[in-house]
């Protein structure tokens, strides 16, 4: 009877053990809620893939974060560019909005052809409105991406999705680029590249190169930092050179005084415009894409009041 009774109350440990051992598992298929997202409990196979243009970013980080509540929340994933701007990064199973954050490596300057380094303050950012478990998308970011993202950012409710998607959109229709998130920008440094390349790629090609060449007119060291003004010019939907009602320096912060280099209130109307032209002209564009081929969208930027 004594064995008996041990032999059963050896039984029940060991079942009652099974039980919390299978509730503590980290292999289960259970969620842990984020307030726009969800997170989860098994491997997953999401994954984010894209290039980082400025142009092609060089050895740079891409963090990829979870959007919460309309704010960057937990970092999901990073990964490391090529030569070429390529990334790749494996999130999981996680659902919801992402914010792409990039920092740091170094890239051919359009308008001058000087390898240049990302300053340490600046950033090229891009929201993916949602992903769902598993999925699989590759995207781009560029400094329209990042603008879309601060303007985004600076709306009603933060990055929600609907905000994400209007403010691609808007700052899509702005350049005249269809798709700002998942078209590639036409590389006008490499020979003939506007041969077979849409509208919208040369668009955003020689828009991000109008960016630089405003950049080389100003006497700019490092081009990144007219992606961090035009950042701050588009988050209040107006490119006009001020961010809310304060003036921009061109070293990306804002300033009452006026110290420093101020951002013209035309920086991100004709002032691109002009960029542009001048920059198609030149012996840099090696794309093979003419002043004609730019008419409406620098007509555009030439006319436009500067609302996004």
């Amino acid at each position: 009877m004594k064995r008996s009774k041990m032999s059963g109350v050896v039984l029940i440990f060991m079942i009652v053990s099974l039980f919390v051992f299978s509730g503590c598992g980290g292999g289960g298929g259970g969620t842990a809620a984020l307030p726009g997202g969800t997170v989860g409990g098994g491997a997953g196979s999401g994954v984010i893939s894209g290039t980082a243009v400025k142009g092609p970013m060089d050895g740079a980080t891409v963090r990829a974060y979870a959007i919460s509540n309309g704010t960057k929340g937990m970092q999901l994933a990073s990964a490391m560019t090529d030569s070429q701007g390529n990334f790749s990064m494996t999130i999981g199973d996680y659902t919801g909005p992402v914010m792409l954050l990039m920092s740091g490596g170094s890239y051919t300057d359009e308008a001058t052809g000087s390898m240049m380094t990302m300053g340490m303050t600046d950033k090229m950012t891009a929201i993916i409105p949602m992903m769902s478990s598993g999925e699989t998308v590759t995207v781009q970011v560029t400094p329209l991406t990042s603008m879309a993202q601060a303007m985004a950012n600076n709306m009603t409710s933060g990055m929600t999705t609907t905000n994400s998607q209007t403010a691609n959109t808007s700052v899509g229709m702005y350049f005249m680029v269809n798709d700002i998130l998942h078209t590639t920008p036409m590389n006008p440094l490499v020979t003939d590249s506007g041969v077979g390349a849409t509208q919208d790629m040369k668009n955003y090609g020689m828009t991000l190169a109008a960016m630089t060449e405003y950049a080389k007119a100003l006497g700019m060291p490092d081009s990144s930092g007219i992606v961090t003004a035009m950042m701050n010019d588009a988050s209040d939907g107006v490119m006009n050179g001020m961010m809310g009602g304060t003036s921009i320096t061109m070293g990306g912060g804002m300033s009452m005084m006026g110290g420093g280099t101020m951002m013209s209130s035309t920086a991100g109307t004709s002032g691109l415009a002009t960029a542009m032209t001048t920059f198609i002209g030149s012996p840099m564009n090696k794309s093979g894409v003419k002043a004609a081929d730019m008419s409406a969208l620098v007509s555009q930027l030439t006319m436009t009041n500067g609302t996004i």
